[in-house]
Order: structure tokens, then sequence, then C-alpha cells
């Protein structure tokens, strides 16, 4: 769509919609009834930041912003329209009815955007990325990733000793694994002879045995800043039952910065996935599983609930209770999570308020 020049004579309430990527930013304005009133594009960088802001003042007072991926591309731009005192919102991406009848463009998917925004429809408030939390979403990162390799290395070594030949695999095969560890990265095969296969099996088991080790040290490292920082940021959340700090720092990833943005306990467990979805129509009433929100914040509930069920005797009583009333082991963890759900955001909320007062 091509530009319009801003040119006002009365200052009017109008919305933007940013439509992000890597290297650029298309934006559009609308007025309140929805016409478009423009759109351009801007390069994803400070001076872009500015310009783009501008551009939409031009068209009068700014209402709202919607921005596509606030927590990727649309990181630094968010954090700029925040600084400058703009009400944002998450838009969601148009669904594929939408865009199946009006194409797919960066201008179109901007003016909806705005649309969105303008109608609070399928928005919601971005996480702030400018506190204790982020620093906390970064450093899971590379533990999360570091245990993965972890496990995959670890799985490599199985593979390779279970075709290994039969004087290296029998010594092996039964050994627990802190002691394959140590035995493989202690072995001294000659690397003159890698051409043979023995020979090649024992040096890429030593060479993944010593990367599993590097990798527990880096993990190690890793929990060492961790556990301080889940800590300070809330102490009461690492108190509660079941909850340690790498269950505690996962919820408080999902949750945000701004915890407040969540509004109630039942927009907590639906950003978890464990809030039951409606599945009603006509005389039959009934709900189905959720499948979505956060997957990782959902598992940590999940361990949550174990731990309970194997320590706890109250949750103990429950699932005999509901076993008692027909409710397969699967469906009491379920509502287990949704309970653990609702205990936990009011431990997140005081917190909040703590720190407000």
């Amino acid at each position: 769509m091509a530009s319009i020049t801003p040119h006002t004579t009365t200052i009017i309430e109008v919305a933007g919609g940013v439509d992000t990527h890597q290297d650029t930013h298309t934006t559009a304005v609308v007025d309140p009834v929805g016409r478009v009133l423009g759109s351009e594009q801007f390069p994803a960088d400070t001076a872009g930041y500015t310009a783009l802001l501008a551009w939409m003042q031009g068209f009068g007072m700014i209402r709202i912003v919607g921005v596509e991926g606030t927590g990727a591309y649309g990181a630094g731009l968010a954090r700029y329209l925040r600084e400058q005192g703009v009400e944002l919102a998450e838009v969601d991406r148009p669904d594929r009815k939408t865009r199946r009848f009006q194409g797919k463009s960066d201008p179109i998917d901007a003016i909806q955007a705005a649309k969105a925004a303008l109608a609070a429809d399928r928005t919601g408030t971005p996480k702030q990325r400018d506190g204790q939390v982020e620093a906390l979403r970064c450093l899971r990162i590379a533990r999360r990733s570091a245990i993965d390799q972890r496990a995959d290395a670890q799985r490599q070594m199985k593979a390779l000793i279970v075709t290994a030949p039969d004087d290296l695999r029998q010594p092996l095969r039964r050994l627990p694994i802190k002691a394959l560890i140590a035995t493989c990265a202690a072995l001294q095969p000659d690397p003159a002879h890698a051409g043979d296969p023995a020979t090649a099996t024992q040096l890429a088991l030593r060479s993944l045995a010593r990367r599993h080790q590097q990798l527990t040290t880096e993990i190690a490292d890793l929990d060492q800043l961790l556990e301080p920082l889940v800590a300070a940021i809330n102490p009461d959340l690492v108190a509660v039952f079941g909850v340690g700090p790498d269950v505690a720092g996962q919820l408080l990833v999902t949750a945000g910065e701004n915890h407040g943005r969540l509004g109630s306990e039942a927009a907590f467990a639906m950003l978890c996935g464990v809030a039951p979805i409606p599945a009603s129509s006509g005389k039959t009433t009934r709900h189905r599983l959720n499948r979505g929100g956060d997957r990782q914040a959902n598992a940590a509930l999940y361990r949550i609930a174990l731990v309970r069920l194997r320590w706890d005797p109250r949750t103990r009583a429950y699932m005999e209770r509901r076993t008692q009333d027909g409710l397969s082991k699967k469906e009491i963890i379920r509502c287990l999570k949704r309970y653990i759900a609702r205990e936990l955001y009011q431990v997140i909320a005081k917190n909040d308020q703590d720190l407000a007062a």
C-alpha cells in the first residue's frame, strides 16, 4: 500500500500496527473507526524506531499500538515505545480464514495489527524485558540447551556401545552412567589407527564422554547463578512445597516481569495450559484437555504435582477421594495442576504487591 503523507488540521486519536521482521518493520495507522490512514516501512534499529513513532504521531494522538512478535523481532521496538510512554498491545497474527480472503503482505499484516489493537481483539499486554526475570530467562535458555546436549551425548554413547566390538562392548554395557562417563573419558586409543572401527569407536566414546563432563560443569556453573537469582526475585515461591529453583524459575519466566498483565489466576492457568477448555454443545456440557499455553510451565506444574503425590499427605488424601469418585490418575493430576496454578499465582501476585508497598 502506498504511503500517505500525514497531514491533520485537528488532533484525532489513532491506532498503530506493526508487522515486525529482522531488518525492517512495516507500520500502519488507522482512525477510530478502522479506516486506513497510511502505511510505511522503517529500518529495525534505533533510528528507525524514532522515525516510526514520529511518522505515526503525524496522524494524531496515538491511543494504542499493536505489535506482532514483541518477544522476538519486535522486542527492541516494544522496549523503545514503552520508554516513550506509548500503550502497547501484543497481537496475534491473522487467522488462516482472514489471510485466505485478504491475502498476505507486510502492509496488510500491519493494518490487521492496528485494527486488532483498536478493537482489543486477540491482544494481550507484552512482557517487559528489562528486569531480573529477563536475565533469568537468558540464563535458563543456556541451561536448557546444555541439558539437552548432554542428554544427546549420553544417548549417542549408548548407541555406539550397542554396535561396538564385543571386547569393548562387554565391559561397558552394564556400567552405571557415572562410571561409564568416567571410563570412556579415560580411554587412550591410538589416533594413528583411526581407520580401525574399534579404535574409531573408542575415539568417539572418549569425545562424547568428555563433552558430557564439560556440559555437566557448565550446568553446575549456571545453577550457581540461577538459584540465588530466583530466590532474590521471589523467595516465597521457592519456599512453596514441591517448588525448587528450576520449577520456580520456569514459572517466573512464564509469568514475566510484569505479572500484573495476567489479571487473574484463571489467566495464569490458561497461560500454563492447565485451564480446561469448554467443549459443550446443546444438552452436552463437557470440557476438553488444554493443549495450548506454555508447555514448559505445564511440565513444571506436573513435576510439582508428582512431588506432592509422593510426599504431601493432603494431596495423597485428595488422590484417594477422587479415585473413589471414578477419576483416573491422569484426570486427577490435571485437576491438581489447576489447583497448584491457582496457589502459585497468589504467591507471585503477593510478591508484586509486597514490592509495590
